[in-house]
């Protein structure tokens, strides 16, 4: 009897312990987006769920440290230093866990705002293995376009593995292993406001 009633009390516990978890992970989140990724030209007709969460949002300093690690080492310097820095979301594809995302930031626009972000994208075993041309585009980085007054113009595209170079302009621009892909469908899920 007394056995049992100690499995009672484990289990009590931790079904509490597992509804504070999810109430912190609630308050913790700043915001919610959920879109379907489209595929392009060669991933034409391939469409999956995406989702991406904020707790927060990059700091200035954390942009400054990102340009700076870009300006000394190039794109290496910019993984290394996307490594380094704390989790500000996460991004979620099918099949997966997901990862984390360790820089974003939101820009406001005349009709809302963009938020765009950047990470590390996990290299797969045989990616590494094989040392495979795509282990070369190792991040993975996108643009949502939240439009405040008509949600059905929300937009974005999501560049699932890239690599960061300069024009010859000396201009940043994303070299791309696979094309781009769409996101449509997009609702953001940002808490209402508090009055």
């Amino acid at each position: 009897m007394n056995t049992r009633l100690r499995l009672v009390r484990v289990g009590q516990g931790t079904i509490l312990a597992s509804m504070l978890m999810v109430a912190v992970f609630a308050v913790a989140q700043v915001e919610t987006i959920d879109a379907i990724a489209r595929g392009t030209s060669t991933q034409m007709g391939k469409d999956f769920n995406v989702k991406v969460s904020f707790d927060r949002f990059s700091t200035p300093a954390d942009k400054q440290a990102l340009r700076n690690a870009f300006d000394a080492r190039g794109h290496a310097g910019l993984v290394k230093a996307l490594e380094k820095m704390k989790a500000v979301g996460r991004l979620r594809l099918p099949s997966t866990t997901g990862y984390s995302i360790a820089y974003a930031e939101t820009v406001p626009t005349a009709s809302g705002r963009k938020i765009r972000f950047i990470t590390n994208r996990p290299i797969a075993f045989g990616e590494s293995r094989n040392m495979t041309r795509s282990k070369d585009y190792d991040l993975t980085t996108g643009e949502i376009e939240i439009n405040d007054q008509d949600m059905s113009k929300n937009t974005g595209v999501m560049y699932p593995m890239a690599k960061i170079g300069l024009n010859k302009d000396g201009q940043i621009q994303f070299e791309l292993y696979q094309n781009p892909w769409q996101l449509v469908n997009i609702t953001d899920w940002k808490p209402k406001a508090k009055e």
